[in-house]
């Protein structure tokens, strides 16, 4: 990430983003990174969209997505807009709590950077101390037939993921861990593809500080491929 009057940048300046209540960590660029480039996925629903920044990283890979936003929070919503604006993207915000969503919408691709943090309420009034099951159950069941789930968790809770994962008779799981300075994972990319039967892929996974997904904008497909390990 870089500063520039007041603002700061995603990708080595491919997003722009307003420095704010909030603002998005590298899990937003690894999340991007993970989601299939493939031509079908036309519709997204980013769940705790927040301020944007896993929907503009992911424009960056796939500029003709339909994205749909849904947050709790007004002022995070608020702050998406303006980072909308500052990129010349479009994306529907709704303003809906997902654990109480009522609505027969489906999408192609659902992916979400979960509110998987303990302590003290957010002051951007966002959802905290949540139950990940639950909001893995509420986020997967907008999931059309045959299409994606794409997450990122601390890895502390990566089962409580797959096991929801599982029960939505979810398949073709994919699993690609991220290492910090230690010698087990501290962040967990997962997908998954809505009612096929193909096993679980666990990947060797990488440092949650390589240069050639934050910073030059390479997907983990491509980044696989170049290691010869998809």
């Amino acid at each position: 990430m870089s500063e520039k009057q007041g603002n700061f940048t995603l990708l080595n300046g491919r997003v722009i983003m307003e420095r704010s209540l909030y603002n998005p960590t590298s899990d937003a660029v690894w999340l991007a990174a993970f989601v299939h480039t493939t031509n079908k996925i036309k519709t997204v629903l980013d769940v705790g969209t927040g301020s944007g920044g896993v929907s503009l990283c992911l424009l960056t890979h796939l500029p003709k997505l339909k994205i749909t936003g849904i947050d709790i929070s007004d002022d995070m919503l608020d702050i998406c807009r303006t980072n909308t604006e500052l990129n010349n993207k479009n994306i529907e915000l709704i303003n809906r709590d997902i654990l109480r969503w009522s609505t027969t919408d489906r999408f192609d691709l659902v992916i979400t950077n979960p509110p998987y943090f303990k302590g003290t309420p957010a002051k951007h009034n966002a959802h905290h101390n949540t139950d990940i099951k639950e909001w893995t159950k509420k986020s997967a069941a907008r999931v059309s037939s045959n299409g994606y789930f794409c997450t990122i968790v601390d890895a502390t809770c990566a089962d409580q993921v797959i096991s929801v994962l599982n029960d939505k008779k979810f398949g073709d799981i994919q699993i690609f861990p991220l290492f910090g300075a230690k010698n087990t994972a501290e962040r967990v990319l997962i997908r998954a593809r809505n009612g096929v039967k193909t096993g679980t892929t666990i990947y060797c996974g990488t440092s949650m500080n390589n240069d050639s997904i934050l910073r030059d904008g390479l997907t983990i497909d491509a980044l696989l491929s170049t290691l010869g390990t998809k």
